[in-house]
């Protein structure tokens, strides 16, 4: 006999008028979960997955981090279902990172944070990243640098800089995530930070800050007064 446990209850199998009739604000996380897997009912039906899914998981949250091994274990997924959650979440950290005019000013490790924290803080590997400023810390560009491993993300100077010449940045921050969810700095990170901080005092370039990004936190080596060659 099937558990009755992952069967959604009756009003779960109408979120498409309550949408209409109430807009998407109105709705819960289970029903907007049945929009975006489609409709139908029965036990391979998107609602049986939806509430699969809240029952595993329990928050919007916990989707978002499950890796896709965890959801293809969910009642009713599905491989297509699967990629649609996995897509729907991206599109919407793409939406929060929706790029911003050329030429805001930066002016805080915060608004560094804040600005790529829903694009990194997730990520299963270590990515560095450089944010290039003109002489005013207006923005020039976000460049993704490398992808490394899951503990190490192995760049060179001439990476990093390679995009600062190109763009004539005159500033620029370095930034990069951390997949364990703790940003404090290692000894890798700091001795790293000081050959990029050398490599820029040589072009003419300043190396304003290194933001870390974990999981809903930041460690800024400006801040701590990290940034030195010695660091």
């Amino acid at each position: 006999m099937a558990d009755p446990s992952i069967h959604p209850s009756p009003s779960e199998h109408r979120p498409r008028e309550r949408l209409a009739a109430r807009g998407a604000a109105a709705l819960t996380d289970e029903e907007l979960l049945v929009l975006v897997l489609g409709s139908g009912g029965g036990v391979g039906g998107a609602a049986v997955a939806a509430h699969a899914l809240v029952r595993r998981f329990g928050t919007l949250h916990g989707i978002e981090r499950a890796r896709r091994t965890e959801l293809l274990r969910v009642p009713g997924l599905g491989a297509a279902r699967a990629s649609t959650i996995t897509a729907a979440f991206e599109l919407g950290r793409r939406t929060a990172l929706a790029e911003r005019a050329r030429g805001e000013r930066i002016a805080s490790a915060a608004e560094v944070h804040a600005r790529l924290s829903p694009r990194l803080r997730h990520h299963p590997r270590e990515v560095f990243m450089v944010v290039l400023l003109d002489a005013r810390h207006r923005l020039l560009a976000e460049v993704r640098i490398a992808e490394g491993g899951l503990t190490a993300c192995a760049i060179s100077p001439r990476e990093v800089f390679e995009p600062v010449v190109r763009e004539q940045a005159a500033a620029v921050i370095f930034v990069h995530n951390h997949p364990s969810g703790d940003p404090a700095p290692s000894h890798e990170d700091l001795a790293l930070t000081g050959r990029l901080v050398i490599a820029a005092d040589a072009l003419g370039v300043r190396a304003l800050d290194h933001v870390i990004i974990g999981d809903g936190r930041y460690f800024s080596l400006a801040d701590r007064g990290l940034m030195g060659p010695r660091a």
